[in-house]
């Protein structure tokens, strides 16, 4: 397995810290969410149009429309996660109210002209939720979740009264490890070196009990504008401006504990607690096109631009430490090196663009969609996610954010790549019910041939319309395949857990034509 390497540069005071290379795939490693009718379809949009989804996937389809129509999308997760952790398996279930599409399409026909029409989108949607929990534990005989600190101190260049001061430059991590003992500076025939207390433990062969406890909320949320026209029914394009709302909190616990039944050997146990949150905004573009070269055949073609975000993180940690050689335990928060202030960073990120192609059949393929009954189509679509960058938002740089993020960048370009994902839905109409089924696939965005991560989702739902009144009901099921790091160290290979997700989503759409 290839090494994770982590970045431990250190930028500008104690009220900063660095992002991870993590944060790259937060904004792009995500499936589609619509309206029930796109989900229950395994979210193809690329070529299909008719539906406010398109909005968010190819503002082409959005010129079919040639009424007006108004839609509401509530939707109920149910989590269900289990981790493997050093051969040990451990669930958790963390349930969520979400939110599909909703807002108003508006569809122009031309009285002269009726092969031509425009239409505009007025929406907001819950792109993905962050909702979820994580939680692992197992027996460690490799590494320690310390030891990350005392890298970071030992390579910093810092000064231990540099370090615990009421400005500290290493505040959530090195800082409170030093104030409560869990590493400390030791000497080693002369030669001064940085340990942490359980390695120790490890030193003499023994294995630490390691737990990680990690809840996540919020979700990424987006307004978003479009405009459509359509060209003698055979050719409609259509332009999205969206701005994407970042709302992302966690918390994470880390306890590490003495297996071994020397009372004498340094270090018992120690508990890390991380409060994490981030909030930002941002604004992205989407352009396509779809051609319908035959009444029943529809070709689209999307692109998408990077999401251009400004984001502040804000944290707090905190460390409880308790010590056998000398015996004592000791306790303190990040708070108490910035000056009682919460922590902040800001910092610009750009998150990927992606492009589709798309087809799609439609059975009797007529202007009356009374006379309509079905449909096939797919999607195929490519993400950058190695594309993802991060800059400071100072207009004037010091040296040292500048280093920062160019490294930082090069760990997410080294680390993740470019990820096809596949879409594929159908629908069969009788009368004024309709019964559709799905499948979605979204491939792994990392490097690394050892991690096995992927997202597949099986869908099915039912349609009712009648006298411009429609309401549609789909369960969606994702299987999400993933890894996790509880801490990364830059001497050695990470241990990880693999997760394995299923995600139940409940979606309801209610719409009016007008």
């Amino acid at each position: 397995m290839k090494k994770y390497i982590l970045v431990a540069l250190i930028i500008g005071s104690g009220k900063t810290f660095a992002q991870l290379p993590d944060d790259a795939l937060r904004y792009s490693w995500y499936s589609v969410n619509g309206t029930a009718r796109n989900m229950a379809v395994g979210g193809v949009m690329g070529s299909l149009g008719g539906d406010i989804t398109a909005t968010y996937v190819n503002p082409a389809g959005l010129g079919f429309y040639k009424t007006g129509e108004f839609v509401f999308t509530p939707a109920f997760l149910l989590n269900n996660t289990k981790s493997d952790f050093r051969e040990v398996s451990t669930k958790e279930k963390k349930n969520a109210l979400s939110l599909g599409p909703m807002g108003w399409v508006l569809g122009f026909a031309n009285k002269y002209k009726p092969k031509k029409s425009s239409a505009i989108s007025i929406a907001f949607n819950q792109t993905t939720s962050f909702s979820g929990r994580i939680h692992y534990a197992g027996l460690n005989n490799y590494s320690s979740f310390s030891e990350q600190f005392a890298e970071e101190f030992a390579k910093s260049n810092y000064t231990i009264d540099e370090v615990l001061n009421t400005n500290s430059p290493l505040p959530y991590s090195a800082a409170i490890a030093l104030f409560t003992y869990l590493i400390d500076t030791v000497s080693v025939g002369g030669v001064t070196q940085v340990k942490a207390a359980p390695e120790y433990i490890l030193d003499a062969g023994q294995a630490l009990q390691q737990d990680f406890f990690k809840t996540t909320k919020g979700g990424i949320y987006e307004f978003a504008v479009a405009y459509a026209q359509n060209r003698d029914d055979k050719w409609f394009w259509g332009a999205t401006l969206g701005i994407p709302l970042i709302n992302y909190s966690s918390n994470t616990s880390f306890t590490e504990t003495d297996t071994s039944s020397n009372a004498s050997n340094s270090f018992k146990s120690f508990t890390y607690n991380d409060e994490f949150k981030t909030l930002g905004t941002g604004f992205n573009g989407k352009l396509g096109i779809i051609y319908r070269p035959k009444d029943y055949i529809r070709l689209g073609f999307a692109v998408h631009t990077p999401s251009f975000l400004a984001l502040t993180d804000t944290r707090t940690t905190t460390l409880s430490t308790t010590l056998e050689n000398p015996v004592g335990s000791y306790s303190t928060s990040s708070t108490q090196f910035t000056n009682n202030q919460l922590g902040e960073a800001k910092y610009s990120q750009t998150a990927p663009w992606k492009a589709m192609v798309s087809a799609s059949y439609v059975f009797r393929e007529v202007e009356n969609v009374k006379k309509q009954r079905g449909f096939i189509s797919a999607d195929v679509e490519y993400v950058n996610h190695k594309g993802s960058r991060f800059s400071s938002q100072n207009e004037v740089p010091t040296s040292s954010e500048i280093n920062y993020y160019q490294a930082l960048n090069n760990v997410v370009k080294d680390n993740y790549k470019g990820a096809f994902n596949f879409r594929v839905g159908g629908e069969l109409k009788f009368n004024t019910i309709m019964g559709r089924l799905g499948f979605a696939y979204y491939g792994k965005p990392y490097t690394d041939p050892a991690f096995k991560a992927s997202q597949m989702l099986l869908s099915g739902g039912l349609g009712y319309r009648n006298k411009g009144f429609f309401i549609d009901l789909t369960y969606a099921h994702k299987i999400i395949k993933d890894v996790n790091f509880p801490y990364r160290l830059q001497d050695r290979l990470n241990t990880y857990a693999t997760i394995n997700q299923q995600q139940g989503n409940i979606v309801a759409s209610v719409g009016v034509k007008f």
